[in-house]
């Protein structure tokens, strides 16, 4: 049975993207089928082709075409075999409906349609939490201070609330982004497994813990060494 691991942060800059590589690269070496779906293949992946239309016409997507992509995915992942799937900041969505507008309500019934849909590749979440301020300066310095800028004015852009503008209030923004995040997660039937400050462990040890983390959910089908 596949299983999905979905890999979730407190921030941009947080390590998703470095874990997600080093848990591909661990399962892939016990001799499982891995499917690596980075962030940005969401715009180029058939299954999300959708979604990439509605943003590109609209700016925004909708609930059920995020729905309806997710549903094309797990039938795809059933059908290709493989043993688990790798998903960097995909599921469950929260920040891409945070932005666009909904509230708790709304969210607790996307997730409730969501976890049904998924329910095949019993989906199990990996948070990188930590500080956001210092995520953020982390990526500014990998990336540059330009892309500071064009985060926080896409958060500006948005309209998210609490309303962004600078630095801190991104910061305070993305703390209610994180405590949305985990409530939804943890109010169904998901896996989870929270690594308490990635942003201050090395990589190596980020790596270690969501192992340790992860066998209980992909020891029931898989055998891992």
């Amino acid at each position: 049975m596949t299983v999905l691991v979905t890999v979730w942060g407190a921030s941009p800059g947080v390590g998703k993207s470095t874990l997600c590589a080093g848990l591909s690269r661990w399962l892939a070496d016990t001799g499982l089928r891995v499917d690596h779906f980075r962030e940005e293949e969401v715009l180029t992946r058939p299954q999300f082709a959708a979604v990439a239309e509605e943003f590109k016409a609209t700016g925004a997507v909708g609930p059920a075409t995020l729905i309806a992509a997710t549903a094309n995915f797990v039938d795809a992942a059933v059908a290709s075999g493989d043993d688990v799937v790798i998903a960097d900041a995909l599921m469950p969505f929260v920040p891409t409906l945070l932005a666009m507008g909904h509230g708790g309500e709304a969210i607790d019934a996307f997730m409730a349609d969501l976890t049904e849909v998924l329910a095949p590749v019993r989906p199990v979440m990996v948070f990188l939490d930590g500080s956001a301020g210092s995520a953020l300066s982390r990526a500014a310095a990998r990336e540059g201070e330009q892309w500071l800028d064009r985060y926080i004015g896409k958060l500006a852009g948005y309209g998210v609330t609490p309303a962004v503008a600078d630095l801190a209030s991104a910061v305070k923004y993305l703390l209610r982004e994180r405590a949305v995040t985990l409530g939804a997660v943890r109010r169904k039937d998901w896996g989870l497994v929270v690594i308490e400050r990635a942003d201050e462990l090395p990589p190596g040890e980020v790596l270690r813990v969501a192992q340790r983390g992860l066998r209980p959910w992909l020891g029931k089908t898989v055998a891992l060494g």
